[in-house]
């Protein structure tokens, strides 16, 4: 029997100031059996990082037509594909022709040999960013993981912080490749 995926529930609360965002959001995370609470809460980052109204997350593991998050108009053009970890170049590049603007949050062990490997290959699509989350800021997020969340997310500066009103962990991002966001 297949294992199912375990319901997480956070409410966001996010001060973007970068973007005049200010809204509150209630998710319902689906955690796939093969995925941590580190990665879960990356993809919750990414959404905080892009929200909007019709963000959504998608079905990513085990699927390659769908991204971790991913952002469609009306029509069902993406408009935005964001991925995280260290997804296949081939994925990327198609993906980049699929999306208006693809985001890959990369982080982990194996991201620098990962980027080595990629970086040549990403550096043709005119609409890829690819950013890189510290391994300290990314396993502190994974502790802030929990079966009901209530979040706090401020952007400011280039700065990130996310927070469960016991713990907050600041991100500092590292930007290597493409248009800022």
């Amino acid at each position: 029997m297949a294992l199912k995926a375990t319901i997480f529930r956070a409410n966001l609360r996010i001060a973007d100031m970068e973007r005049n965002y200010y809204h509150d959001h209630a998710l319902t995370i689906a955690r796939h059996p093969s995925e941590t609470d580190e990665r879960m809460m990356v993809r919750v980052l990414a959404f905080a990082l892009h929200a909007s109204d019709s963000l959504a997350f998608g079905a990513a593991i085990g699927t390659d037509d769908e991204p971790d998050l991913w952002d469609k108009d009306l029509t069902g053009a993406i408009r935005l594909w964001v991925d995280v970890g260290l997804p296949d170049e081939k994925r990327i590049r198609r993906a980049c022709g699929r999306a208006g603007r693809v985001f890959v949050y990369c982080y982990g062990r194996g991201t620098d040999l990962w980027w080595k490997q990629s970086a040549a290959g990403l550096a043709r699509p005119g609409n890829l960013t690819v950013i890189h989350l510290p391994p300290e800021a990314t396993q502190a997020l994974g502790r802030l993981a929990g079966k009901n969340m209530q979040l706090d997310c401020t952007i400011q500066d280039g700065q990130v912080w996310l927070g469960d009103g016991d713990a907050t962990v600041q991100v500092e991002a590292e930007h290597r490749l493409g248009p800022r966001p």
